[in-house]
């Protein structure tokens, strides 16, 4: 890699770095998917500069990230996230580090990074920065946690449903250690909340290995949605349309996951409680007419999509208008 195939924002951003005494370098993922020979979705830069620093050099920035270090610098068309080299202190929450301290060198920073692929940069000179080995993981197609793997799950639980979904989008195998330690902290999914547990198992899911899907629910990551932890057979997902509606419609059809536990879309939730029981009988005019309005209406109806999927032997007219009363009921607060 080189810096001809940088982008000139990325080249610009940099360029002014340097000239006012600051290292800086493209780094992460935009190095890890050029190597690959991948457009890179975004491209980041890590610096020597501190966030004040960056935002006096450049005259359109927004303080995205202050406290961690991160900016986001505007030129022309394209937004850059430039972050200071920083060191982290303990995760007491499982998921975002308590304290930052700045004041290190670039190999520092990259050893805070989840996996090897993730932790390259590219310097002034036009060499590769990789003191873990990344390179090597890329040509192995391994996914590899930076350090102790334990210690970098430990940090992030997120980090358990990332390492299967890098390796689901770039038809990778996770390296044994990683494997075992993602094994060992599965539990720890708990943290993450329900909104980045979806984005991420979306992911996989419309990724070119869906069947991928199946390790978290396989290991119990996923019991809190109503996915038991027991082999899920999800053979045959790459070969339907990948788009989320028929994706997550066969793995909540296959796993058992309860999609009214998870933060999806209201054509994603319907797609998949329309293909796995009826739709309640009582319509949005029946609910209007029982005395719902605006929101109330959506809150109600998808109440009763979640309770037909229960209990089938319950969407009559009758049963659901009870229903519906007895929800409206605890709307609205007593008078």
């Amino acid at each position: 890699m080189d810096w001809n195939q940088v982008p000139t924002p990325v080249r610009v951003c940099c360029a002014a770095l340097w000239e006012a005494g600051y290292e800086a370098c493209p780094v992460g993922g935009c190095i890890r998917d050029t190597l690959l020979g991948r457009p890179p979705g975004d491209w980041d830069v890590a610096s020597s500069a501190l966030p004040e620093t960056v935002v006096s050099l450049f005259p359109r920035t927004v303080p995205t990230g202050l406290r961690h270090g991160t900016v986001t610098v505007l030129l022309g068309d394209m937004s850059l996230e430039v972050t200071a080299f920083r060191r982290e202190g303990d995760y007491a929450d499982g998921r975002h580090p308590d304290a930052v301290s700045f004041g290190v060198g670039l190999r520092e920073d990259l050893a805070r990074r989840d996996f090897t692929v993730n932790a390259m940069a590219l310097r002034r000179d036009g060499t590769l920065a990789d003191p873990f080995g990344g390179q090597a993981d890329l040509d192995a197609g391994l996914i590899r946690c930076v350090g102790n793997p334990d210690r970098r799950f430990q940090e992030d639980a997120l980090r358990l449903l990332r390492a299967v979904r890098f390796a689901a989008q770039l038809d990778f195998t996770l390296e044994n250690g990683t494997a075992a330690a993602l094994h060992r902290n599965a539990g720890r999914l708990d943290l993450v909340s329900g909104e980045r547990v979806k984005a991420e198992l979306e992911k996989i899911l419309l990724s070119p290995r869906p069947a991928l899907a199946a390790l978290p629910a396989e290991l119990g990551m996923l019991t809190r949605f109503g996915v038991p932890a027991a082999p899920v057979d999800l053979r045959g997902l790459e070969s339907l349309p990948p788009t989320p509606e028929v994706r997550w419609r066969r793995f909540c059809r296959v796993s058992g996951l309860d999609i009214t536990r998870l933060p999806v879309e209201r054509r994603i939730r319907r797609a998949v409680l329309r293909s796995e029981g009826p739709e309640p009988v009582l319509t949005g005019r029946d609910l209007y007419d029982l005395g719902l309005r605006g929101g109330e209406i959506g809150r109600v109806r998808k109440a009763l999509e979640a309770f037909v999927l229960a209990h089938p032997e319950a969407n009559t007219r009758r049963a659901l208008l009870d229903r519906a009363d007895a929800l409206k009921e605890g709307l609205r607060p007593p008078e």
